[in-house]
């Protein structure tokens, strides 16, 4: 089956920190660019960071300095390690292999 499944989101009190996983099947994993985009309430889905299937990172000027992308692709999963957290980070945060499919987000909230 074709999917990729996210993993890691939660509830994380300002400045905390949390990691994502996205597990990817079904398809040659390692071929891919992966993206992390998030969507927030009200508002249009945005690029949060991209590593392409040689590594290369780039990120949103929003998150630079905070986030981190990576990929292991032994185990065909991509990470987003996510620190120093804010309020304005709360969304819906998706992994998307590029031109082939999204998954179904998990959710992050940065709360006190």
């Amino acid at each position: 089956q074709v999917q990729l499944v996210e993993s890691g989101g939660g509830l994380v009190q300002p400045g905390g920190s949390l990691r994502l996983s996205c597990a990817a099947s079904g398809f040659t994993f390692s071929s891919y660019a992966m993206i992390w985009a998030r969507q927030a309430p009200g508002k249009q889905r945005e690029l949060v960071a991209t590593i392409t299937s040689g590594g290369s990172t780039d990120y949103a000027d929003a998150v630079k300095g905070r986030f981190t992308i990576s990929r292991d692709n032994a185990k065909n999963t991509v990470y987003l390690q996510m620190n120093g957290l804010k309020p304005e980070d709360t969304a819906v945060y998706y992994c998307y292999a590029r031109g082939r499919l999204w998954g179904q987000g998990t959710q992050v909230t940065v709360s006190s």
